[in-house]
């Protein structure tokens, strides 16, 4: 597959030829940089959806730099940019995944309809089972029969147990008996998915809860992580959703789908800038290899290369 560099490269492809667009049709050229071309910078970086603050704060670091004489180039603006990028990425240390004392480590994947979580779910199964782990997997979108039978088919595609009840039955009990069943295997990750959600249905959202408490039922320490599916094409409106998420619990990790998909890219930055919540992996492609770790410095070096 290459490089996890050329991974990302592919990936943001999108959302790079936007930034270098922006920045060469605003200021190549240009004798002096006015109000207007900072404003219309500013829209542009937004459109990425960098989200207001980070697009505000890199306008305000390209002003300065600018002013100082330290930029001549588009590629120092670039440069200005990755650095900002990196700073704000890195502004906390990703906390590594809380791994289950005995037993398997839980991982309850949650997210709106259509971000992709069930796909995700299996392709984070692959990326597991690459690794030399055993991994179980619970259908618990018991709202979809589409749902069960897509997970089941990708477990018999990867020939990785999964623990389904019936269309319209008790998700919450599917999970039980998933963390029971994981743990007679053996198993080192269960991941258990669970029916989309908008974040707006309160009654949707406190059946969440119910599968959470049911999950600690079964294993007191579970679920050891919370992981929120976005689709990245969704733009701003993922910023939204990881907010209204995290009022229900604690999301302890963001999975960005179709990412390759859009010129939305920035996405991610916007997240982790106002909410802090890490980026756990990214998806890049359709198939089960295109689901990868997030590396902040492959990440930056992809956007601005």
């Amino acid at each position: 597959m290459g490089s996890l560099f050329d991974f990302f490269k592919r990936g943001l492809e999108r959302t790079t030829t936007s930034l270098r667009r922006s920045f060469a049709s605003l200021f190549g050229g240009a004798s002096s940089w006015s109000e207007e071309n900072y404003a219309r910078l500013e829209d542009a970086l937004i459109a990425t959806d960098l989200g207001v603050t980070v697009s505000q704060d890199l306008v305000k670091e390209i002003r300065d730099h600018y002013e100082r004489g330290l930029i001549a180039t588009e590629d120092d603006i670039m440069r200005v940019g990755r650095e900002k990028l990196l700073a704000i990425l890195n502004t906390a240390e990703v906390p590594p995944l809380h791994q289950a004392t005995t037993g398997p480590t839980v991982i309850m994947m949650v997210g709106v309809n259509g971000s992709g979580k069930t796909t995700t779910t299996a392709k984070l199964a692959y990326y597991f089972q690459q690794q030399g782990k055993k991994v179980v997997l619970a259908a618990g979108d018991t709202f979809r029969a589409a749902g069960i039978e897509q997970l089941v088919i990708w477990g018999n595609r990867l020939n990785v147990p999964v623990v389904a009840g019936k269309h319209g039955g008790d998700a919450a009990a599917v999970a039980f008996d998933a963390v029971k069943s994981a743990t007679q295997k053996q198993a080192d990750y269960l991941f258990i998915d669970t029916a989309g959600r908008q974040h707006t249905r309160k009654d949707l959202m406190d059946e969440l809860s119910k599968v959470k408490r049911v999950i600690a039922k079964a294993n007191p320490e579970a679920p050891h992580e919370i992981w929120l599916t976005v689709d990245a094409s969704t733009g701003s409106n993922a910023l939204v959703q990881a907010r209204e998420f995290g009022k229900l619990f604690t999301i302890t990790g963001l999975v960005l789908t179709k990412l390759d998909g859009t010129g939305k890219g920035g996405v991610a930055v916007a997240i982790r800038r106002e909410l802090g919540y890490p980026v756990r992996f990214v998806g890049l492609g359709e198939q089960p290899g295109d689901l990868q770790p997030f590396d902040v410095n492959n990440y930056v070096e992809a956007l601005f290369s």
